[in-house]
C-alpha cells in the first residue's frame, strides 16, 4: 500500500464551524486561509480534533489568518505584540502608511511564531499579493519577514516566503534561494508554463491547486463531473511530477486543494499533498488498497521533451492557458483583497488606543 505524504491539514469553509475548542496545535485552512488552533480562536473557528491522526510536520499560514484575529478581537497576544513597535525608524518618525505595513508584517511573523512551537518544520508566511509584479518589492519585503523571524531567534531554514506565481514572482524566488538562501514556496500556480518557470529558478516548492482547477473547468464547461485519472486538477499535476522527475528538477510538488478523495488517492506518489480534515477523515474510513500512481521511475519512463522558457516565452505559453490566466488574477485579486482589509483593521485598531510605540 503506498503511503500519502502529508504536508499539512486544511479546514473547507463549510466545517468551520463544529463546536469543540481545539486543544491541540494544528493548522486549519479555511478555503485557501490557514490558521494556527494554538492561538486564542474565536468560537467560529473552534475545531474538533477527532479525525487527526498526528500533528503535520509544517504548517502554512497567510496574510488573512492575522486578518481574521483581528476582525474577530479575540485578543491573541501575537496581535497584540505586533501593535507594539511601528513608530520611528532610521531616527525619523514613520508614516501612517508605514507604521501600518510594519505592524502587519509583525503580525504575520507573530502568527508562524506560535505555529513553529508546535510543531518540529517549516511555516509559509506569504508576501504581500499586491506585490506580485514587483520582483524587487517582493524580494525585499521577504528579507524582510525573514530578518524578523532572526531577530525573533527563528532561522531562515525553518521558513518558506510564499509567493505569487507570476514570472515577477517566480524570479523574485529564485533570487531569494541563489543569493540568500530563503526557501520560497510558489503559490497560485496553475499552468504548465508557470511550473517550468519554477522548477528552472530552482525554488525549493511550488503549490499547484488540483480543486481550483476542477472548479474552473466545470464552471466554463459543459461538463461537470470527472473520473479521478481525468480530473483536469489531476492532470496537471501529474504532467508537473513527471517533467520534474523525468529531468531531475529538485523543486518539490505539493498538491493542494483537493475537493474529493477520488483526487487525493489519484496522486498517492507525489511529493507532498495538503489535504483537509474532511477528506483525512474519508480517507480514515477507506480500507480499500491505495496504488502508487506517481513514482520517480515512471516518470523517468515517460516520453517527455524538455523545454525551456525564457520571459518571452513563459508569457505567451501561459497566456495561452485561458483557466491559468483567469485563476491567478483571481487569486491575487482575492488575497489583495484581504491585504487591504487588514490594513483597514490596523488602522481602525490603533485609532481606538493601540498606537504602536516607539522603536
Amino acid at each position: 500500500m503506498s503511503q500519502l505524504k502529508i504536508e499539512s491539514c486544511a479546514l473547507p469553509a463549510a466545517a468551520s464551524a463544529l463546536p469543540l475548542r481545539a486543544p491541540a496545535p494544528l493548522t486549519v485552512r479555511l478555503a485557501s486561509r490557514a490558521l494556527p488552533l494554538s492561538l486564542s480562536l474565536p468560537p467560529s473557528l473552534s475545531l474538533s480534533l477527532s479525525v487527526y491522526k498526528k500533528v503535520p510536520a509544517s504548517a502554512h499560514h497567510v496574510h488573512c489568518v492575522a486578518r481574521q484575529a483581528e476582525e474577530d478581537g479575540d485578543g491573541a497576544q501575537p496581535a497584540e505584540e505586533a501593535h507594539g513597535g511601528g513608530g520611528g525608524h532610521g531616527g525619523r518618525e514613520r508614516t501612517e502608511d508605514e507604521q501600518v505595513a510594519n505592524t502587519m508584517d509583525k503580525l504575520f511573523v507573530s502568527f508562524g511564531l506560535e505555529i513553529l512551537k508546535k510543531v518540529p518544520g517549516r511555516v509559509s508566511t506569504e508576501v504581500d499579493a499586491r506585490l506580485s509584479f514587483d520582483k524587487e518589492e517582493m524580494v525585499a519585503k521577504a528579507l524582510r519577514l525573514i530578518a524578523l523571524y532572526e531577530e525573533a531567534g527563528i532561522g531562515k531554514e525553518r521558513v518558506l516566503i510564499k509567493l505569487s506565481s507570476t514570472w515577477e514572482g517566480i524570479q523574485a524566488g529564485k533570487e531569494l534561494e541563489e543569493k540568500h538562501g530563503v526557501h520560497c514556496n510558489m503559490t497560485l500556480l496553475f499552468s504548465f508554463a508557470q511550473a517550468v518557470a519554477c522548477a528552472e529558478a530552482n525554488v525549493t516548492l511550488i503549490s499547484p491547486f488540483v480543486g481550483r482547477i476542477l472548479d474552473w473547468y466545470k464552471e466554463n464547461t459543459d461538463r461537470k463531473s470527472y473520473e479521478p485519472h481525468e480530473d483536469p486538477g489531476v492532470v496537471s499535476v501529474t504532467k508537473i511530477y513527471n517533467h520534474y522527475k523525468k529531468f531531475g528538477y529538485s523543486t518539490v510538488v505539493m498538491g493542494a486543494s483537493f475537493r474529493n478523495t477520488g483526487q487525493v488517492k489519484a496522486l498517492a506518489g507525489c511529493d507532498l499533498l495538503t489535504i483537509s480534515p474532511g477528506l483525512l477523515a474519508e480517507l480514515s474510513q477507506d480500507h480499500s488498497t491505495v496504488k502508487e500512481m506517481l513514482s520517480v521511475e515512471k516518470a523517468k519512463a515517460c516520453d517527455l521533451e524538455k523545454i525551456h522558457l525564457d520571459e518571452k516565452a513563459f508569457r505567451w505559453q501561459h497566456n495561452e492557458d485561458r483557466m491559468a490566466v483567469e485563476k491567478l488574477s483571481d487569486g491575487i485579486r482575492k488575497f489583495a483583497a484581504d491585504g487591504i482589509k487588514l490594513e483597514t483593521m490596523i488602522k481602525v485598531r490603533r485609532g481606538r488606543g493601540f498606537p504602536p510605540k516607539e522603536v
